[in-house]
């Protein structure tokens, strides 16, 4: 039996059970009891089934793939990537069960931002199973996300560059007031400076009978 579960944007759990073989072999046994938890909303409790059923086989895919899902419900979301990714290693598998692999581990990436690498898995979830149409829901999804994503990053660069460029312009006037007065300002008060020292001269002419030289030429 395969479960799809939503979490986020469609994200699929997938339940594997196999009643004939559980009484057979404890790890089956420990599944299907994972299982039975983890429908009632107990993933604690699956998990360690999960993990008990791995000690019994430690390759079971099923136990690895559910207790990734389980992981996720708790939001174990590292731990899950990190079940996910040793899954994603096997290259035994049906290439559905490679796509329903890519394709939880792209969600794990999406709930963490990670939308590239999210985009990457979702390419490969419907490379495995090109009739995924989850897989290509959230590829569209996740790529224009990014886009947006993008597109904000530029106009926030830009708008910081334009802030510096404007505390910058800012600072300079601020240190160099000369520059805020007009080429036609500055050359009045040169010639009232001149002015001034002109007379100077004319008093000190007056008084002394001499002609003090050496004034500054503006």
């Amino acid at each position: 039996m395969r479960v799809k579960i939503f979490i986020a944007i469609t994200f699929i759990a997938s339940i594997f059970t196999c009643d004939a073989l559980a009484q057979k072999m404890p790890e089956r046994r420990l599944v299907r009891k994972g299982n039975r938890q983890y429908e009632k909303g107990a993933y604690d409790t699956s998990i360690d089934n999960y993990s008990k059923a791995l000690q019994h086989d430690p390759k079971s895919f099923e136990a690895k793939f559910n207790l990734a899902n389980a992981q996720v419900r708790k939001e174990l979301i590292d731990k899950a990537e990190q079940s996910l990714r040793k899954l994603a290693q096997d290259s035994t598998r049906t290439d559905i069960e490679r796509g329903e692999v890519a394709y939880n581990l792209g969600n794990t990436l999406f709930i963490q931002q990670r939308l590239e690498e999210a985009l990457g898995c979702y390419r490969d979830a419907m490379r495995f199973n090109p009739a995924d149409t989850a897989a290509k829901f959230n590829y569209a999804l996740t790529k224009e996300l990014l886009k947006n994503q993008q597109n904000q990053n530029q106009q926030q660069e830009q708008q910081d560059n334009k802030e510096d460029k404007q505390d910058k312009q800012d600072n300079q006037n601020q240190n160099s007031p000369e520059e805020q007065i007009s080429d036609r300002e500055q050359q009045a008060m040169l010639d009232a400076i001149q002015a001034q020292e002109d007379k100077t001269q004319e008093k000190l002419k007056e008084k002394n009978g001499v002609i003090i030289r050496g004034g500054k030429n503006w």
